[in-house]
């Protein structure tokens, strides 16, 4: 698969996990609280900042029948869409400030748009990659005006079956872009683990031959961290100053402390992952002094015959390798050896 750059950040399948906060709803209608969030993001370690760009009326319509009001069992039930998105989302006139701020932070900033005219605003800020949100992958003309603009796309996969996938992807590729991140995502709002399904990633990564990566909705930091080992190289969480703050998002927001954790968690696995080699560190090396070999474990006189009463395999590993043991039982020693000697070749009539 190809590697795909967002700015200088580089996604491939050797590279470092691309950690995104999800600002979402969670400025909670000021400006200076996303602004907050932008400078709290950069002290928890995340590579970037993404909002999500749309108004209520380009979301959505405002209509009050069954259809418009929420009730899939969801912490927003009872609420009509309109009302919800009226609530949550981040005022457009605020976008250049919050990309401003990423930018003096050292963060990378994009968002997820949601109609044709979001991304002509993320074009005017230079937006280095776009986000197609799980909702939106049925939505073909709005994958493919986006994709159209030249820029990575990342699209999450919470509410899709195969063949979603696939029309998002031909969608991408028939425009010319084919810098496409596949999320494993689960369109619960908080998501059980049971329904991670972390297997995915590498599947998803397999089946359409691109970089995958995780937008998670479970609590904690777990499975941001399964993913990881599973070869995810987009990790994206929803991140919040305190839950306490409340807001649509919030239950289900990482605050500071634990988005840091959850870092610090995800670079500590990239560590470990590492790659495949037989061959051993010196560290390793010397620490095969303590492996097993044969030994002397009783005085043997010269000529006597090698039994497993008086030579063995213990540690450490100065002696003859064990693999050897069969060779030299039943032969006789050509000189006297005291308890504890190291056994050799050497040693034999």
């Amino acid at each position: 698969m190809e590697a795909v750059f967002i700015n200088d950040f580089e996604l491939s399948a050797t590279g470092k996990v691309f950690i995104i906060a999800e600002l979402s709803a969670n400025h909670n209608g000021s400006l200076e609280n996303a602004l907050a969030h932008v400078k709290a993001a950069k002290q928890a370690g995340a590579d970037a900042i993404k909002l999500q760009t749309y108004t209520a009326d380009t979301i959505t319509i405002d209509a009050r029948t069954d259809d418009f009001r929420l009730k899939q069992g969801t912490i927003w039930d009872g609420k009509y869409l309109y009302d919800l998105y009226k609530e949550a989302y981040t005022p457009w006139e605020w976008h250049r400030q919050i990309f401003d701020a990423a930018k003096a932070e050292g963060l990378i900033c994009f968002s997820s748009p949601f109609d044709p005219t979001a991304v002509d605003l993320l074009e005017t800020l230079q937006a280095p990659a776009y986000k197609i949100a799980s909702f939106e992958i049925t939505d073909i003309p709005l994958i493919e005006y986006t994709a159209s603009k030249g820029k990575p796309i990342i699209i999450s996969t919470g509410i899709a079956e195969e063949e979603d996938i696939q029309l998002a992807v031909d969608a991408c590729k028939r425009v010319g872009n084919h810098q496409i991140v596949l999320l494993k995502c689960t369109s619960s709002y908080p998501a059980p683990f049971n329904e991670a399904n972390m297997a995915m990633i590498p599947d998803l990564a397999q089946r359409f031959g691109v970089i995958t990566g995780l937008s998670d909705h479970t609590m904690g930091i777990t499975v941001p961290v399964v993913a990881t080992t599973l070869g995810a190289k987009v990790i994206e969480k929803h991140f919040i100053l305190d839950r306490s703050m409340g807001g649509p998002d919030a239950s289900f927001s990482l605050n500071i402390e634990e988005f840091a954790a959850m870092v610090k968690a995800v670079r500590e696995a990239e560590q470990a992952i590492g790659i495949v080699d037989y061959h051993l560190t010196p560290k390793q090396k010397s620490g095969r002094e303590f492996s097993r070999s044969l030994y002397v474990v009783k005085d043997i006189a010269e000529g006597e015959i090698i039994t497993a009463e008086n030579v063995r395999s213990v540690r450490p590993g100065y002696g003859l390798h064990p693999r050897h043991y069969p060779e030299v039982l039943g032969k006789n020693v050509n000189r006297p050896l005291v308890k504890g000697t190291a056994f050799k070749f050497e040693y034999l009539q």
